[in-house]
């Protein structure tokens, strides 16, 4: 029997719950509802939620199912796109030499356009390779991605592949997938934990699905995006990878990613090669990358004046006057990978190949197109690996095999340094062969081009544009304790320290006495800045006598450049960068008018406030790494600290109404919550009324066995 009542007054709510006929209500404002239903449903979600286990399977098999989905999807659309851009059945080499060059450089600059479109006025995450995206999101956001990147990343990066732009469809999967798990457990409402945890699962669904091999796609999402391999977090991953794996065998059946011929290690003296390989790969690797971010800078510095819809149009006009000489580099390249597996690429156009690749690639991102570099890695190897494979085999013919094997075994080196993550590289390559025989080179280049890569750079290929974003990762947190504040939040404007072009030398020195400034900042009638003067262009003048002070004025002594000037919304750390080599106060400057200045000492005391802060957070609040894993409460027998996510059933509610301590045998110290992305202690210690909320962190005490029920809740 179903009950409706009216309720009048929030006041009775209380008193319902306390007799448990309505659980969990915390909308007082609801005129009418059904009690009994409520009850049911309430309860329903809180026992389905309580247990991690039960519901990471079946989330994880949700997530991997339409993930895999979503793969095959977007591997269709890309082919769709192909068909009407090109206007032939299949997107082959031969097919696109027969088009004459207007069309070869007219089509990507088509698709750079409406690819400019939907970053620009869609979803700026959509451009790029997609991974960087993905692991700022599980480090900074707690694994929130908006849902519009699914379709956005999408239909963006399928055009870009499609119409010839030089990127690969593996970065593009995995940032959908991963928007895909982060959307559903944003709609369950889970905890950072459970929603990290799907974030990857999405990622290596994305990867199953594309390579046709499961285990690789549970190795990437653990040792690139998420960095644990704790056995709780890996169980999930591997089902949803098994499930995007079976998913895209239906579709696509049984078939590898690439035909390869079979290979063997004729000699045990080709171990040498292959570690000199290895080598090779990490140079190569790590120019790819330099030339990736230096093609970034040259975008976003010398031709930032040109729109970004309109660089996205020249990106793909420069990919089709390469293509013309070399068709091979447009889309993923897997044409061109297997025609140098089954040696058919002479060593001239290996080389070629090599050097083109990778500035079509840069040239694509850098312009901001939307697609991955794990393919184009694996076509860079494979041209590496043939080269020297050809050069070894004519060289020793009989104690060598033949330059395909070489190549196969380059493309999973220069993959491992480039994204410093040599497991997924030989997996890869391991599962696409399936020849145990493949192995031992195999670990062996991709060992040590990861040391030597990680060795010349410390940073990966996605990791380096998170660095470039003052992002440094260190067991998954910021350490720039400014990247997330802004020039202004500590810039204070000049009183005092505002001259005109005429203003005296004797008017100077008494600006720079009557105030802290070491800088006079000159301006225009619209308060335009104009130049800046210094006290040390004073200082030759203050032994002198008679009018000198009235004929010599601030136009003859500003400098109009040779100083830093910053716009309000530039990142704090890049700044203190700036100071560090500058001594003088610099202006801030928003479309060429002075609205403030920034002193060195306001943002060295910022930055010991933020050093403060995090001091405070890591003595008061010890993080838990795993399950299990308690800071004992000194004096207290029995009793531990362990700081935790806020449940998803405990959103909403607070703290009177969870009763903590009868239920849970838990009790709240302290309250955390991320704020422009770093976790801040929030006031005091939280009272009965306190609600929490999803970025809640708890520092909570209780019995270890009380700890664990709460950590398996997150």
């Amino acid at each position: 029997m179903q009950i409706a009542v009216k309720i009048e007054s929030p006041h009775v709510l209380p008193h319902l719950l306390k007799k448990k006929l309505v659980f969990d209500i915390h909308y007082p404002d609801i005129p009418v509802m059904k009690i009994h239903q409520l009850t049911s449903v309430r309860r329903m979600r809180f026992r389905f939620l309580e247990s991690y286990h039960t519901v990471m399977v079946l989330l994880a098999v949700l997530v991997g199912v339409f993930g895999g989905l979503c793969a095959v999807g977007f591997r269709k659309f890309i082919h769709l796109v192909q068909v009407q851009a090109w206007q032939m059945p299949a997107f082959t080499l031969d097919g696109l030499r027969a088009h004459p060059p207007w069309q070869i450089v007219l089509v990507p600059a088509v698709g750079g356009l409406l690819v400019g479109l939907i970053t620009h006025f869609f979803a700026k995450e959509a451009k790029g390779h997609g991974v960087p995206e993905v692991m700022e999101a599980v480090i900074l956001r707690g694994g929130r991605i908006r849902a519009r990147v699914v379709l956005a990343k999408m239909v963006a990066s399928g055009i870009c592949i499609g119409t010839g732009g030089s990127v690969g469809r593996e970065g593009p999967i995995v940032q959908i997938g991963s928007a895909l798990g982060s959307a559903i457990g944003q709609l369950m409402h889970l905890g950072e934990r459970r929603l990290r945890t799907l974030v990857a699962c999405g990622a290596a669904a994305g990867i199953a699905a594309t390579f046709n091999a499961p285990i690789a796609g549970v190795l990437f999402a653990a040792e690139v995006i998420l960095g644990d391999f704790a056995p709780t977090l890996l169980t999930p991953i591997v089902i949803s990878s098994v499930a995007a794996t079976v998913v895209s065998h239906h579709f696509f059946a049984d078939v590898p990613a690439f035909v390869i011929p079979h290979y063997s290690l004729v000699s045990s003296w080709e171990l040498g090669l292959y570690a000199i390989l290895g080598v090779v790969s990490a140079l190569v690797a790590v120019a790819f990358a330099k030339i990736l971010y230096f093609s970034e800078d040259f975008f976003e510095g010398p031709l930032s004046r040109i729109p970004s819809v309109l660089q996205t149009v020249l990106g793909g006009i420069l990919i089709g006057l390469l293509a013309l000489r070399f068709p091979e580099i447009m889309g993923v390249g897997y044409e061109a990978i297997e025609m140098a597996l089954h040696e058919d690429l002479l060593l001239k156009t290996l080389l070629l190949l090599t050097v083109v690749k990778i500035l079509a690639v840069s040239l694509t991102i850098g312009s901001g197109g939307s697609g991955g570099i794990f393919a184009p890695s694996l076509m860079i190897g494979a041209m590496v690996g043939g080269a020297l494979g050809t050069v070894a085999h004519s060289i020793w013919p009989m104690a060598t095999a033949s330059s395909g094997a070489y190549a196969l075994v380059g493309a999973g080196a220069v993959v491992a340094a480039t994204t410093h993550a040599p497991l997924t590289a030989f997996m890869i390559i391991f599962e696409l062969t399936g020849d145990y025989k493949i192995i031992l080179p195999l670990m062996i280049a991709c060992v040590i081009a990861t040391m030597l890569a990680a060795r010349i750079e410390s940073a990966s290929i996605y990791t380096m544009k998170l660095l470039r974003r003052g992002l440094d990762l260190y067991k998954g947190r910021s350490l720039n304790v400014l990247s997330h504040l802004q020039a202004s939040d500590v810039m204070s404007f000049p009183d005092g320290s505002l001259a005109t072009t005429k203003t005296t030398l004797f008017e100077l020195l008494s600006m720079f006495m009557a105030n802290r400034y070491n800088s006079i900042f000159v301006v225009d009638t619209d308060d335009q800045l104009e130049g800046v003067v210094n006290f040390d262009d004073l200082r030759p003048f203050l032994g002198t006598h008679g009018n000198m002070g009235q004929v010599v004025i601030a136009h003859d002594l500003m400098h109009t450049d040779g100083y830093p000037v910053v716009r309000p919304d530039d990142k704090l750390d890049n700044v203190m960068r700036q100071l560090t080599n500058y001594k003088h106060e610099v202006p801030v400057v928003a479309d060429g008018v002075l609205v403030g200045a920034i002193l060195v000492s306001d943002v060295i005391h910022q930055y010991n406030n933020e050093m403060f802060k995090r001091e405070t957070a890591s003595s008061m609040c010890t993080a838990v790494e795993g399950v299990g894993r308690f800071t004992p409460m000194p004096g207290v027998a029995g009793m531990s600290m362990a700081e935790v996510a806020v449940p998803a059933v405990f959103i909403g509610r607070s703290c009177a109404a969870l009763d903590l301590r009868n239920n849970y045998g838990v009790t709240v110290l302290l309250i955390k919550q991320q704020r422009e992305g770093a976790m801040q202690i929030v006031g005091k210690v939280p009272d009965g009324n306190y609600e929490f909320v999803s970025d809640d962190q708890m520092l909570i005490m209780g019995s270890p066995s009380d700890l664990r029920r709460i950590q398996e809740m997150v």
